[in-house]
């Protein structure tokens, strides 16, 4: 047993988020593991493109409240505890609430191939993200 260095935390490239995300990786499994975990902070606003990814995601949220939705449902309120499983495949979104910070744990696995293990869509709009009852979205 070993205790990890820890990498730099890095802003959220501008291709893949709207605002200000940070993430620190946490692991990045060496063969055979294919576990990826990553702790992403949200600024209010913030939040990811639409993407999907080969193999799923799991997401628990650590603190703030957020917003998340996959594509063709309602935008979802989520809040420290909560626990959100995205099927391989599907088109979502995740990021901070309009007046709250959202810090979430992110788990996935690679795909042990040249497939990409997360593909990039369009940037979410401001339509998109204002999707919902504006009281249901604040902490």
């Amino acid at each position: 047993m070993h205790v990890l260095p820890k990498p730099p935390s890095f802003k959220g490239p501008e291709e893949s988020f709207t605002g200000d995300a940070w993430i620190d990786v946490i692991i990045r499994g060496e063969p055979p593991s294919r576990v990826r975990v990553n702790t992403v902070r949200f600024a209010p606003c913030a939040r990811t493109a639409w993407h999907r990814h080969a193999n799923g995601q799991t997401l628990h949220v650590t603190d703030g409240v957020g917003l998340i939705q996959s594509r063709g449902s309602e935008v979802t309120v989520i809040r420290p505890g909560d626990v959100i499983y995205t099927p391989p495949g599907e088109w979502h979104w995740h990021g901070g609430a309009p007046d709250n910070f959202m810090v979430h744990t992110a788990i996935w696995e690679g795909t042990g191939s040249d497939e990409p293990e997360t593909e990039w869509g369009d940037h979410v709009t401001d339509a998109e993200y204002a999707a919902g009852p504006p009281e249901d979205r604040r902490g």
